[in-house]
């Protein structure tokens, strides 16, 4: 292996990243990930790890994986378990790295937003969020009005946990050392796909930053948001209500 199939050299500017990224049935849209990310690094001194959680595809993602040759690409598979959020979780256990990003394989996140990402956490928030919805954020053209307002209804139902413009991202960062103490309790068990909430409510972050994305159309596949995925995000949102109020109860 060269030294440019590695890591790039690290800039002292920057925490090191593990980047985790759930996938299922995402084998076409991987090589451009790694693309992007690798140029990232490349472009920016940023020393990263990716680690991809996959739910058993079987589509070729391992082999996809161990033919690039990268020690800084790490591949789990999951074979006794299913769920992005689940996926993520797993993940987090697994990071190595001071800063922890995670994100969609699917292409629609911008990996070149991970120095702001970095930067809003060094400059002092405790979690940082790819917004589209604050000013410099932005939706692909394609958007329809019924994907536009099942994402902003979803948003307002979560009001009661988050003043954020755009929780329902996929897309943010969080120092590992504050992740930690959730994970040894075993506090995070989400259900569905809206990791970040649970993360924002039972870590307490108080501090967050949203840095403006631009959120593309996946490049390939379909897309796994179901109607049985809406349902589980309101079941989701049911038992973080009761957490929070009990919580705030057991504070009294």
């Amino acid at each position: 292996m060269n030294e440019s199939e590695e890591s790039p050299r690290r800039d002292e500017n920057y925490p090191s990243v593990s980047i985790v990224v759930p996938t299922y049935c995402e084998v076409e849209n991987l090589p451009h990930l790694v693309e992007q990310i690798e140029r990232l690094c490349a472009d920016s001194g940023v020393v990263a790890e990716l680690l991809i959680i996959d739910d058993d595809s079987r589509d070729g993602t391992d082999d996809l994986v161990n033919g690039l040759g990268k020690d800084w690409v790490r591949l789990e598979v999951r074979r006794d378990e299913r769920g992005l959020s689940s996926a993520v979780v797993h993940g987090l256990g697994l990071a190595r790295h001071d800063v922890i990003v995670v994100m969609d394989a699917d292409l629609s996140h911008p990996p070149q937003k991970i120095p702001q990402m970095i930067e809003a956490l060094e400059g002092g928030a405790e979690f940082a969020m790819g917004s589209r919805y604050v000013a410099g954020g932005s939706t692909d053209a394609s958007w329809g009005l019924f994907r536009w307002l099942n994402s902003r209804i979803a948003t307002l139902m979560a009001r009661p946990l988050t003043k954020l413009r755009d929780p329902m991202s996929g897309f943010f960062a969080a120092r590992r050392a504050s992740i930690e103490p959730a994970l040894c309790r075993g506090d995070l068990n989400p259900i569905g796909y809206k990791i970040a909430l649970e993360l924002i409510v039972k870590c307490e972050f108080r501090k967050v930053a949203e840095v403006p994305i631009h959120f593309a159309d996946r490049r390939h596949g379909q897309s796994k948001l179901t109607f049985s995925e809406q349902l589980r995000y309101l079941q989701h949102l049911g038992r973080l209500y009761l957490y929070k109020f009990r919580r705030i109860v057991s504070r009294r």
